[in-house]
């Protein structure tokens, strides 16, 4: 008789490789609080399943960000350090000094020009060694959503909802197309392919708005990742007494009149399924990260066109 296992039973049994970020920053942009002792028993609680995770820091306080490291430290923990964007360097220098594996932070809200000046900095001058210009440890980029920053230093890890937010906006990352391959070197197009999309009518952006030629390259890459297109068609019904079947769904909200308007999915596929893109997406990163040059790489810091460096 074959048991069927429930969902923690089956998560138990898997090998899985978690890096639990505190969420600090969310907190610290909502005007929350994250309490440091409920943190290090849910660390506890779960460490056989989490392979790294993030300090405690304090957004702004550097002092107190260090306090809360000593604090997990003491109870056993062996938390990954942070430091941020705009922070007093010597605290870097002493995470450099003490730890293998540190992080930066804090970058979020800052521009490209700027990011580029300060990691330039920071990987130049601090992380790196002035004979091969490799990293003397890990680093890892909180909240890197940057394609070129991802690609411009040697992070050993990095993270980001972009992956998330391009699929629940109705967008999927495609990588360009040079020399008969796919490539990784360069940021990849966000092609709009929701039926949803406010985009679906501006030129280059919108799956049905590209040229026929890039139109075509485009579907060969969905094709290639093994997902169709889609198709779905749009009706207008009153809103009040209408029961929707089981492959239609409510689009948007009813007017005056009370119509409102219903999508009904044909085929299914990315441009109507949020799910299928995410998972797009998620493939997008994981052939970007086959194709990242073996780390440690030297830092070799080169001009990015538009951002005036």
């Amino acid at each position: 008789m074959k048991i069927l296992l429930s969902r923690r039973e089956k998560l138990k049994k898997k090998k899985l490789n978690i890096f639990l970020d505190s969420g600090a920053f969310s907190a610290w942009a909502k005007g929350e609080e994250i309490n440091l002792k409920d943190y290090i028993a849910f660390i506890k609680k779960y460490e056989k399943y989490i392979e790294v995770y993030a300090n405690l820091d304090v957004i702004g306080d550097p002092k107190a960000t260090l306090k809360n490291q000593k604090k997990m430290e003491k109870a056993g923990l062996s938390p990954l350090p942070c430091f941020h964007y705009g922070e007093d360097i010597s605290y870097l220098k002493d995470y450099i000094k003490n730890y293998e594996y540190v992080s930066l932070g804090g970058m979020v809200p800052i521009s490209s020009a700027d990011l580029i000046k300060w990691l330039d900095k920071i990987f130049g001058e601090y992380i790196c060694n002035t004979k091969d210009h490799k990293p003397k440890v890990r680093v890892h980029g909180f909240g890197m959503t940057s394609f070129d920053l991802m690609l411009r230093y040697p992070w050993y890890s990095v993270d980001s909802t972009s992956w998330v937010m391009t699929g629940r906006f109705g967008g999927v990352m495609v990588p360009k197309f040079r020399k008969g391959k796919y490539s990784y070197e360069t940021s990849p197009l966000k092609v709009d392919v929701s039926t949803r999309s406010s985009s679906v009518k501006k030129e280059g952006q919108h799956i049905t708005t590209f040229s026929e030629l890039e139109r075509q390259q485009i579907l060969k890459y969905f094709t290639h990742k093994g997902y169709k297109l889609g198709v779905s068609k749009f009706k207008s019904v009153k809103e009040k007494g209408y029961t929707l079947k089981d492959n239609e769904c409510w689009n948007g909200k009813a007017n005056k009149n009370g119509d409102k308007e219903v999508e009904e999915v044909i085929e299914k596929g990315i441009c109507n399924q949020y799910k299928q893109r995410d998972e797009l997406n998620i493939i997008y990163f994981l052939d970007l990260e086959k194709n990242m040059p073996t780390y440690p790489q030297p830092f070799k810091p080169q001009r990015i066109g538009g951002l005036g460096l």
